[in-house]
């Protein structure tokens, strides 16, 4: 199970923020954390934000990985 987590935009005036998938400038992000034996606040990690593409493409291998 996983919870997606739209952000607001960048206070950087129009300029938009950049996926960290594809590297495009898109309007809003996501990101998803999922659940199972995850713990976000102990597990060291970096934060990665992905695009509407890019979280749909995750999604759809994740899918077909798990089968």
């Amino acid at each position: 199970m996983s919870k997606a987590e739209p952000t607001e935009p960048l206070a950087t005036g129009n300029a938009g923020i950049r996926c960290d998938f594809c590297g495009e400038v898109v309007a809003s992000v996501r990101r998803v954390a999922l659940d199972r034996d995850y713990e976000r606040l102990l597990t060291p990690h970096k934060e990665r934000y992905a695009c509407s593409a890019c979280s749909e493409q995750k999604e759809a291998d994740r899918r077909r990985l798990a089968r």
